[in-house]
């Protein structure tokens, strides 16, 4: 089986790309590197406004002009490195999932209802103290086919342990 096929890619064009792309379909299709590009353009400064910070603090603390972090909330000629991106996080407090799931929910699951879920299992993960999350990563891994805590679970079930 193709890696094609396995990954249900499609071929496209792309005005941003010189040659055609393969792209799997999300909820809405296939978007654009444009139309991402206003996703999360759109994301960053509807959550810059819900924290309070003024374009002119957060580019300062980013060590950008104002006109340049700009760029990033308009979607027009600049893209966001992923170093930045890693800097917003650490001054805005969100997650790269967080961006990235408004752009692209369709990469957490088969159906919307499956994406929501993975994502707010995820969230619901992150705030569990340390101790909790190593216990539910035991259990998760005696529950989840193919991992070796599973196997050697039920191999001893079988043989009657």
């Amino acid at each position: 089986m193709s890696l094609i096929s396995a990954r249900g890619l499609v071929e496209m064009t792309d005005p941003e790309f010189d040659r055609p792309v393969f792209r799997q379909s999300g909820f809405d299709g296939i978007l654009t590197a444009k139309e991402m590009d206003e996703r999360i353009s759109a994301w960053l400064k509807k959550t810059r406004e819900a924290k309070g910070i003024s374009r002119a603090d957060l580019a300062h603390l980013l060590g950008l002009s104002v006109s340049v972090y700009g760029r990033y909330e308009r979607g027009s000629e600049a893209r966001m490195s992923i170093p930045r991106l890693i800097h917003l996080c650490e001054i805005m407090g969100f997650m790269p999932l967080d961006m990235i799931f408004d752009t692209a929910p369709h990469l957490w699951g088969k159906t919307p209802e499956e994406a929501e879920d993975r994502l707010t299992l995820t969230k619901l993960i992150d705030r569990l103290p340390h101790d909790t999350m190593r216990d539910l990563i035991r259990l998760l891994k005696r529950m989840t086919p193919g991992e070796p805590a599973a196997e050697a679970v039920a191999t001893s079930m079988s043989e009657g342990r």
